[in-house]
């Protein structure tokens, strides 16, 4: 055993809303599970509307008694400095906080997303005095300026598959910005949210200005995307629940909505590549990373024919090596699918692709030694643009294999009818690269590697039905504020 592993049983876990500064409890009415082993931690809570609207007005009045949009920009960015001090203080709690719940083994909680969350916050901090607006040319007898504002109060519904990272995501830029925010983590992963309001409120954010509901989608974050005091919402999540939450929104009265919803994101390996056990692994990586359950999992592969056949023995070596462990254990590094149904949704559509004519040339089995659902890596072959695992955003380890002989070809089976989040490209021309980062419809565009670096300042975010907005980056922070031009006539 590692020495980060830990016993699960020996993690408090806060069963609870977090408002006004304060964990407030309920009867539980949601299981959850641990996806390590399966087993029942507990009930949860769940905040319906009258408890959402509490939140919400505490939030508001937060922003508005503490003047928190009218301290010093600076100010801001420290109270958000000591947050990410407390944060790494505090890392080894939070990383085991995440771990239980999520499918992060404590390896990547501990070596990843307590760091980077950290750092984020940092990050964002350094946006609070550079985004005030600006001065507007006009003729010489008047002075014309764009001011910027915080929208008040900002309503975030954040997923399951990386609840800490995630959630920091929409919480801190809203925060830097000026706004309060009531934050819905996914009910399955409800813990380190919490921890992470209890440790900015430690830092000096207002009491009552970052809250935490819990509850399902259709209770809670329905209520909370109906507020009409939500002056904006942030939403990240599968694209069917994206369109019912810009529903609802519009519904409540019109309102931006920042959505990053699902992708189906090809990888296109050119037959120039000049280390193709480096593009083998890196192509694992990037459709078992969390067992595929990634918006950006690079989930289609497609290969040029020179170099398909070495490739894919690359991959599907490498694949066998992945093994199932608990996530306590320090020494796991694989990781579990979230829930049984979301196992056997990604076995259906597997299923029913193979039906269609695909071949697997590495299968989808459940594997021995975690406890709960773990999935090997598949590999599917002879698909089209209509197999199930092609065209449907499955959330799982399962790569998809089509075999293309020019740029134009690739280019038109990297085309998606659905989904434009991200995309990768292989390959050790630069002219081959730039014409296909200007051909591929995708928010994001990875080349020679894929996936996110730890910096935060190139924004992320998709076309279509991968989403509207962007998080990270300078625009996150934008998003969290409105501008009013102000035209001013001079007189004497």
């Amino acid at each position: 055993m590692s020495a980060l592993s830990f016993d699960p049983a020996s993690v408090t876990l806060p069963w609870g809303h977090f408002i006004g500064g304060e964990l407030i409890g309920g009867a539980g009415v949601l299981p959850v599970h641990a996806p390590s082993d399966g087993r029942l931690l507990g009930a949860l809570p769940e905040a319906d509307a009258g408890m959402v609207d509490r939140a919400v007005r505490l939030a508001r009045d937060a922003q508005r008694a503490s003047g928190w949009a009218d301290r010093p920009p600076r100010e801001r960015a420290r109270v958000m400095r000591r947050w990410a001090r407390l944060v790494e203080d505090h890392a080894a709690e939070l990383a085991r906080l995440e771990t239980v719940c999520s499918t992060r083994p404590i390896a990547e909680t501990a070596g990843w997303d307590v760091p980077f969350t950290a750092e984020g916050i940092r990050f964002f901090a350094e946006y609070a005095d550079k985004l005030g607006g600006e001065v507007a040319a006009t003729q010489t007898d008047l002075l014309g300026m764009v001011m910027a504002e915080p929208y008040g109060v900002v309503g975030a519904i954040a997923p399951w598959n990386f609840p800490l990272v995630m959630g920091s995501w929409k919480v801190v830029p809203a925060l830097v910005a000026g706004n309060g925010v009531v934050l819905k983590p996914s009910e399955m992963t409800p813990f380190s949210i919490v921890m992470l309001a209890r440790l900015a409120v430690e830092a000096g954010v207002p009491a009552g200005l970052f809250n935490v509901v819990q509850g399902s989608g259709t209770v809670t974050g329905d209520a909370l995307a109906r507020h009409p005091a939500c002056g904006k919402l942030t939403f990240t999540g599968s694209t069917r629940t994206g369109i019912a939450v810009m529903k609802a929104a519009a519904e409540s009265g019109p309102k931006p909505v920042t959505l990053e919803l699902g992708g189906k994101s090809p990888q296109i390996v050119y037959d120039d590549i000049r280390d193709v056990g480096a593009v083998a692994e890196r192509i694992l990586r990037a459709f078992t990373g969390n067992a595929g359950q990634v918006c950006v999992a690079g989930s289609r592969l497609l290969v040029q024919r020179g170099v398909r056949d070495a490739l894919l023995d690359g991959i599907a070596a490498r694949a066998a090596l992945l093994r199932a462990g608990r996530l306590e254990d320090g020494a796991t590094r694989y990781s579990p699918i979230i829930s049984a149904r979301q196992a056997a949704g990604i076995e259906d559509a597997v299923t029913r692709s193979l039906a269609g004519g695909a071949r697997a040339l590495a299968p989808l089995a459940r594997l021995e030694g975690g406890g709960g659902v773990f999935l090997s890596p598949c590999i599917l072959d002879g698909v089209t643009g209509e197999t199930p695992a092609v065209r449907d955003e499955l959330f799982g380890p399962v790569l998809t294999v089509q075999t293309f002989d020019d740029e134009d070809e690739a280019l038109a089976l990297a085309s998606h009818p659905t989904y434009g989040l991200a995309a990768g490209v292989h390959t050790a021309s630069l002219g081959r690269a730039m014409r296909a980062v200007r051909g591929l419809k995708a928010g994001t565009v990875w080349v020679n590697r894929y996936g996110r670096s730890a910096d935060f300042v190139i924004p992320t975010g998709g076309f279509g039905g991968s989403g509207i907005g962007k998080d990270l980056g300078r625009q996150a922070v934008e998003a969290n504020l409105r501008h009013k031009s102000v035209l001013m006539a001079f007189e004497d």
